[in-house]
């Protein structure tokens, strides 16, 4: 079986990249052939299908009124990815093409190439593209889905973004798509958790959409569940992800214990200027990444967006690490409340900070919990099972037993 793989960055990203990778791995040791598509950037990673990616985009350098509409119509249809495609297919003719996030820099516009040649689609839904032009659900800080798949005229007449031209841009994309029926010509969508099967559905039909959870290699991670005791956050430092909530939570903290936050995002510069107590210790990633893991007391992830399936979430408990997240979105899906972590009210720095503080003075108890999510991942969200699945669906649109 040849299977094409489409994502716009082709280098580690955020939590969806790391699916992506995760997923590319384990097609390749089970013998299937993997084509890669997606566009270039002096960070990625080695493929022998780079000459065919598309040239490298940055939306927020564009300078003069030409170059930014050129680059705005670019946003919503690439040439060069359609005609870069046609090429890669009529080369290797892949059985199906699985896609990731595409939007804005591949543009589903590729879709329609697909179908052209007959290959099967698949599309893992990461965030909330599909019905909402922002891909956030979020307006001015709370969750918001009034665009429901199909008004996106909304994001301008609800003043959603920053400026009136990304609303407007962000409408053209959302109804461009909708006329073209870009994204009602996949065959099989996949959501990584029942908030995403239901939200999606008020766009497409839900006979299309398959539940599969995120998976984890499980070899990558130690259950080892002793720890140096100090909370931390993992993830991008931006207004959404809730990290000022943890921030002002610790600052609540009846218990002194340290604070570890691994990432960057806008917020960046602010937050450690504003939180000298706390330690910025930038992006990780592998064995470094592996290595604060697995000596923190336990994982904080405070989104006040729908997070999807956290792989944050799974890497933590993968672990043997207690969680702590705020209960919204595919949070409650993973964490198993007052089991392998506790839940608390998102936005909440209070609620938070009591159990940061429980936690952290009862070490049996997140032991336990770490113990317990550890066995909650192997039994619902290995890699092994998350993969075998994925190839069933490949085979079912192949009609393959």
């Amino acid at each position: 079986m040849k299977v094409l793989m489409a994502n716009k960055f082709f280098h580690l990203n955020g939590g969806s990249e790391r699916v992506f990778f995760q997923e590319r791995e384990f097609l390749q040791k089970k013998g299937i052939t993997v084509i890669d598509f997606s566009m270039q950037d002096q960070r990625n990673q080695y493929s022998p299908y780079a000459e065919f990616f598309v040239g490298n985009i940055n939306y927020e350098s564009s300078v003069g009124l030409s170059r930014k509409l050129k680059t705005a119509l670019s946003f919503i249809h690439s040439g060069e990815a359609v005609k870069k495609l046609e090429k890669l297919l009529e080369r290797e003719r892949p059985d199906v093409a699985h896609l990731h996030n595409i939007y804005h820099q591949l543009t589903p516009s590729i879709i329609t190439v697909l179908k052209k040649h007959g290959v099967k689609t698949v599309l893992t839904l990461h965030d909330y593209k599909l019905i909402c032009p922002s891909y956030l659900a979020l307006n001015k800080g709370r969750i918001c889905t009034i665009c429901d798949g199909r008004a996106f005229w909304k994001a301008v007449t609800c003043h959603c973004q920053a400026s009136r031209m990304q609303e407007l841009l962000l409408a053209a994309e959302g109804l461009w798509h909708l006329w073209q029926r870009n994204y009602e010509a996949v065959d099989i969508f996949i959501a990584p958790s029942r908030i995403f099967v239901d939200l999606s559905s008020r766009r497409i039909p839900r006979e299309k959409i398959r539940l599969l959870r995120n998976g984890i290699n499980l070899d990558k991670y130690s259950s080892y569940c002793d720890d140096k005791g100090y909370a931390l956050y993992l993830g991008r430092l931006s207004k959404e992800k809730g990290i000022r909530t943890l921030l002002e939570a610790h600052n609540k903290l009846n218990s002194a214990i340290p604070l570890k936050v691994a990432g960057t995002g806008p917020l960046a510069e602010s937050l450690q200027s504003a939180y000298p107590d706390v330690q910025f210790i930038g992006y990780k990633t592998g064995i470094g990444l592996n290595d604060l893991i697995g000596e923190a007391a336990y994982v904080v992830v405070p989104s006040e967006c729908y997070e999807n399936c956290s792989m944050s979430v799974l890497e933590a408990m993968a672990s043997g690490k207690a969680v702590i997240g705020s209960n919204l979105g595919g949070l409650p899906e993973q964490i198993e409340d007052g089991v392998s972590g506790f839940l608390f009210e998102p936005g909440n720095a209070r609620d938070l900070a009591e159990k940061m503080d429980r936690l952290i003075q009862d070490k049996a108890l997140r032991q336990d919990m770490g113990r317990a999510g550890r066995k909650i991942i192997e039994e619902k969200f290995s890699l092994h099972e998350h993969g075998n699945k994925l190839i069933s669906i490949y085979k079912q649109l192949n009609n393959e037993s």
